[in-house]
Parts: structure tokens; C-alpha cells; sequence
């Protein structure tokens, strides 16, 4: 996998660069100084070869060094292709820590049947499939329905979910699998504010609250039993605040800050 993740960055030389994003953390509520923070730098390039669309990227870490090979976190590419009425993609990604393997994810889609079918796996010294899923989408009336099942070979279990979207302002989603089921009613109530809860029948209730700022801007706030989270969207930034919660004791706070920026 040596030789894979050295293809990946002299293909960058070839391409042309898209912009860069920057994203900065704050873990488990460590505000004081660079150790409490994860700059990462993220940036990807693209290039086509015949009917080939290629992508590569990397992650790495912003953090000033004397070490530059310490910098780097992840490499990634990406192939993407047409053929007879399908859209194939084939994604993979090394850790920079472990080039020995690298993750795969393959995709292919098919817009005329509205059909789409994914397969996560890992290759190495073997190559082994993790998991499969596919979803198939139909009209179902006014509205639509769409069907997901799901299979993981590394837990052996499987999950279904099934949605249904009216056409209007209500969708239901019900997701299940041998050990726990769920259902999700959203609600749009008007053009800048959307409710979700959530039952499990583990009887676990959450709530989800999307408003819509203007401008490309929305605030979304879940709330469970065990945190609150926020994600806060503003054009080209990103803000996501996570809050564990345990009875009435706050645990800590996990903050991401991203947006993108042009060196």
C-alpha cells in the first residue's frame, strides 16, 4: 500500500487544486492552548482521464512541527465512471499512520430505476467486504417511498429502513433490525423551522429542531438523554458543539469549527 499512497500524491502534481478547508476542534472540553485544539487541514484536487473523473485528497494536521512527515493523517482517492445507465464510483483511503491497508467504499447508482447500491470494505494483505447495503426509491401516491436494507459481515446483523415523504410537509421514517427498532415523524411547520422526534424501543425519545437563517444559514439543535448537540451553518463556515450529559451533570464539550479558505 506504499506504492498507493505515493500514486495518489504524484497525481497531484498533474491536477488541478480545489480549495482548501480548515477545520479546528476542541475535545472532551480542553480549551487552554494548541493541545486542547485538532487543526486539520483537508484539500483535494481533480483531473479526468477519457471517461474517468478522478479525485485525490488528503488530510493533515495543522499544528506547527519541525516534523512535516508527522503532518499528514489520511490520503484518499477517488474514480468515478458511467456505464449503461449506471454511475460507479470507487473511493479509497489509507491511514497515514498505517499504510498496510486501505479502506474502500464502492457505489453504484442508477437514476432511471432509482436504485443505488453500496459496499464498504477493507484491503490489505486480504481484501474482505464489511458490508453492503442498497437503496431502492419508488412513488407511493402523492409521495414517494423509499426501501434500505442493510447487512454488516463483520457483526453479522442486518437493519432495514423504510421512508415515506408525502409531498408536502410530513415524512416518517421507521428503521429496524434485530435488536432495536426506531421511528422518526418530521414535521415541517413552516419555511424555516422543521421538528424531528425520535422513539427507539428501548424507550429512548430525542428531538431535533431545524431553522433556517437566510442566506444559506440554518441552526439545528438535538436533544437527547445523553447530550445536546448543535450544528450551526453560515455559508462557508461550520460550527458543530456537542454537550454529553449525564442526569444533570455536564461532562465535558466537544466544539468543531470549520470553513473554507483560499491560500
Amino acid at each position: 500500500m506504499k506504492c498507493s499512497a505515493a500514486a495518489l500524491l504524484a497525481v497531484i502534481g498533474t491536477t488541478y487544486a480545489a480549495k482548501p478547508q480548515l477545520s479546528i476542534s476542541v475535545q472532551d472540553g480542553s480549551f487552554g492552548g494548541l493541545d486542547g485544539l485538532d487543526p486539520t487541514l483537508s484539500w483535494s484536487t481533480a483531473a479526468s482521464s477519457g471517461d474517468v473523473d478522478l479525485e485525490v485528497g488528503l488530510e493533515a494536521s495543522a499544528l506547527p512541527t519541525s516534523d512535516i512527515a508527522s503532518l499528514p493523517k489520511s490520503y484518499w482517492g477517488k474514480a468515478t465512471t458511467k456505464n449503461g445507465g449506471w454511475g460507479i464510483s470507487a473511493r479509497a483511503e489509507v491511514d497515514a499512520k498505517d499504510l498496510s491497508c486501505a479502506e474502500l467504499e464502492i457505489n453504484a447508482d442508477n437514476a432511471d430505476d432509482d436504485l443505488s447500491i453500496q459496499i464498504a470494505a477493507i484491503a490489505g494483505e486480504t481484501f474482505a467486504v464489511k458490508s453492503v447495503e442498497a437503496t431502492k426509491g419508488m412513488e407511493a401516491g402523492d409521495g414517494s417511498l423509499s426501501i434500505k436494507p442493510s447487512y454488516s459481515l463483520e457483526d453479522e446483523s442486518g437493519e432495514i429502513a423504510i421512508a415515506y415523504d408525502n409531498g408536502d410537509k410530513t415524512s416518517i421514517e421507521l428503521t429496524a433490525s434485530a435488536d432495536s427498532q426506531s421511528v422518526t415523524i418530521s414535521q415541517q411547520l413552516d419555511d424555516e423551522n422543521k421538528v424531528s422526534p425520535t422513539v427507539t424501543s428501548d424507550g429512548d425519545v430525542s428531538l431535533a429542531w431545524e431553522k433556517a437563517l437566510g442566506d444559506d444559514g440554518s441552526l439545528t439543535a438535538t436533544v437527547t438523554s445523553k447530550a445536546v448537540d448543535l450544528e450551526w451553518e453560515d455559508g462557508a463556515w461550520t460550527a458543530n458543539i456537542n454537550v454529553p450529559v449525564d442526569g444533570t451533570s455536564i461532562e465535558g464539550t466537544n466544539i468543531g469549527i470549520k470553513r473554507d479558505v483560499t491560500f
